[in-house]
Parts: C-alpha cells; sequence; structure tokens
C-alpha cells in the first residue's frame, strides 16, 4: 500500500481556499527506471507522479538550452529583439566546440534562424551569437539565465554557460528541469511548437531533430536532448493525451536508445495509471463565509485558478474534500486574502 500525497489548497476570499499536503492511501504500481534521476509530472496538476533523486544534482548538459532559450523567448516578447533580425557571428560563436549549426562570419543569418539551430540541432554556436545578440555577451547573459532560476523557483541550479559544456559549478535538478520545461510551455505557448520541429536546414546542412520519440510517439511534442561523457544521455519530453499533458525528465541514462525508452515508459505509466480530474473552476463559489463587522453579513469563497488533480485511475469517485476555516470573519477581509483550506482525502 503506498501514500499518495496531495497538496491543501488555500481557500481565496473572493475568495482563497488553500490546499495543504495530506497524505492519502491508494493502491498505485510502482516504476523503476534506468537513469540516474528522473521525474513524471503532471502539468496541470503540478502533482509528481513518480520520481528518483529529484533534488540531486545533476549535470544539465544541453538541456541548458532550455533556458537559454526562455530568455530569448522572453526579449522576443519583451521587443527587445526581433524574429528578423541580422545577427553578427561573432569569432566566438563559429569557433564553439560540440553540437553546431554552421554559422559562419560573412553568411547572413537571423535570429528565427538561430532559435531553430538551438532547439533542434542543439547549435552551441546558436546559443553563443544569441547570447550576444541579446545581452553584449555570454557572461552577461549567464547572470539573465541565473536570475530566472531563482525566480522559477530553481534552488538547485546554477549556469555558467548558455551551451551546456562540463563545468563543475554547472547543474541543476531533475526538479528544477520539470520547473523549467512547464515555464515554457505556458509563458510561451506561441514558441513551444518549435520543439515539434524533426529537421532544420542551415547553410545547406539538414540535421534532425535528436529526440526520437518524436518519430515514435505522435502524442509527443517536445522537448529537449542532451549529452555529455559525464552526464550520460538525457531527455525531458513533453507529451499530450486527450486534455492531459505529462512532463518527463530522465537524466544520465547509458545510450540514446536508453533515454527514448525509458522515457516512453516512464510516460506511458502516467498515462495508463492516472487521471486528472478538474475539481473547481476559477472563481467558482465553493461556500459563503459569515462576515462579522462588514457592509455584508457573508462571503463568497472560492479559488483564484482552476484546481486539478492526478489520481490513481478509477479513483476519482473517492476523493473527499473537507473545507476548513473560521467563522465567523471579521471585516475587512480583502479580495484574494486565504481564509480557510480544502483538505483532500483518498480512501480514508
Amino acid at each position: 500500500m503506498n501514500r499518495f500525497l496531495f497538496p491543501l489548497l488555500p481557500l481565496l476570499a473572493v475568495l482563497l481556499l488553500s490546499i495543504f499536503s495530506v497524505a492519502v492511501s491508494a493502491q498505485q504500481p510502482e516504476i523503476s527506471i534506468a537513469a540516474k534521476a528522473y521525474m513524471l509530472t503532471d502539468y496541470q496538476s503540478g502533482q509528481v507522479l513518480a520520481s528518483q533523486n529529484p533534488h540531486e544534482r545533476v549535470e544539465p548538459a544541453s538541456l541548458t538550452k532550455l533556458m537559454t532559450a526562455y530568455i530569448v523567448f522572453t526579449a522576443l516578447k519583451q521587443n527587445r529583439i526581433q524574429h528578423d533580425q541580422v545577427v553578427p557571428v561573432s569569432d566566438r560563436a563559429w569557433r564553439m566546440i560540440g553540437s553546431r549549426m554552421f554559422i559562419e562570419p560573412n553568411k547572413t543569418v537571423t535570429v528565427n534562424e538561430l532559435i531553430r539551430g538551438m532547439i533542434v540541432q542543439s547549435g552551441n554556436d546558436a546559443c553563443i551569437a544569441l547570447a550576444e545578440v541579446v545581452a553584449g555577451s555570454e557572461e552577461v547573459f549567464v547572470q539573465m539565465m541565473n536570475q530566472e532560476a531563482q525566480r522559477l523557483g530553481m534552488k538547485n541550479t546554477h549556469f555558467m554557460n548558455t551551451t551546456g559544456l562540463p563545468d563543475s559549478d554547472h547543474y541543476t535538478s531533475v526538479h528544477d528541469l520539470t520547473l523549467l520545461a512547464a515555464a515554457i510551455i505556458r509563458d510561451f505557448p506561441d514558441f513551444y511548437p518549435l520543439y515539434s520541429l524533426k529537421e532544420y536546414t542551415y547553410n545547406n546542412i539538414t540535421q534532425p531533430n535528436r529526440n526520437r520519440l518524436l518519430w515514435l510517439d505522435p502524442h509527443v511534442d517536445g522537448m529537449k536532448t542532451g549529452w555529455t561523457k559525464s552526464a550520460g544521455y538525457c531527455l525531458i519530453t513533453s507529451a499530450k493525451r486527450d486534455k492531459r499533458r505529462l512532463i518527463s525528465v530522465v537524466m544520465g541514462t547509458k545510450s540514446a536508445n536508453a533515454r527514448s525508452m525509458e522515457s516512453q515508459r516512464l510516460l506511458n505509466y502516467g498515462f495508463q495509471f492516472y487521471d486528472t480530474v478538474h475539481l473547481y473552476k476559477k472563481g467558482e463559489v465553493l461556500t459563503s463565509i459569515e462576515l462579522w463587522k462588514g457592509s455584508q453579513d457573508a462571503l463568497k469563497a472560492g479559488f483564484n485558478s482552476d484546481v486539478y488533480f492526478s489520481i490513481p485511475k478509477g479513483q476519482a469517485d473517492n476523493l473527499k474534500a473537507t473545507m476548513e476555516y473560521k467563522q465567523p470573519l471579521i471585516a475587512p477581509v480583502n479580495a484574494g486574502q486565504v481564509v480557510g483550506s480544502v483538505k483532500f482525502t483518498l480512501n480514508g
């Protein structure tokens, strides 16, 4: 018998009911993945369905380029750079080692082309050129990467470069990478489809996307592969079946085939054994709470965002909610103020 963890949701005043962590009993199968660390998360509920070493430091390799892309997407969104902007290719970018899109100093390249070269071809040269056009230098750009990592809650992450080339002070965790992947999907829906491109041609050189699952599973629509000798073979994958989206992060497998197969196993596990239910809509009134010394006798309470829960498949009817709040409330009470909580239990 496993213990399945739910968050406890805060009840907002006009409101918020908060969610707290509570353990509930439910049968669920175990899964073992041949990787140094991994995590499977439901995108809508944010719940972890399976994990191993979620907060252990790992080398991100080219998964670093997700943060490089996040900063570039932000610059585009803020109109600090333009899609069709021509980017000068520095000697430093041209001479980058590792995977490349093969930009050259005397050939025209645009921001759009560099983004595709970075995402599809995993071009280290593209990363440097983008960093230089956004921030003036890779060093300043890396500072922006670390600032953004902190803002996103990536507490066990530190970047030293834009490419993922090995450095002892360049590290992350599967938990932090999950946060980053979800942030790209959430914050940049117009750019996310780039991660589903199967190939890209630049400078008369066509290179395939290294994410084999784009060919093997029609539900997979991104995201990024990585490899160095010290990191092993790594893969972040997102897949959507019906209305559910899962994000898997698999680090430190032994081969390119292994990272694909283990990621596929992890995704299949999540879709096969779990459901995600939409419990409450944003602004839906769940209860009224007596109010003292106010202009009205009661306040309506609900959530300030949609509430989803991931539970073992077939258990939706066994999910129970209990509201807890102080009564009566004493005015003034502000909209959005936490006034109570909802506790969820499953089978007990």
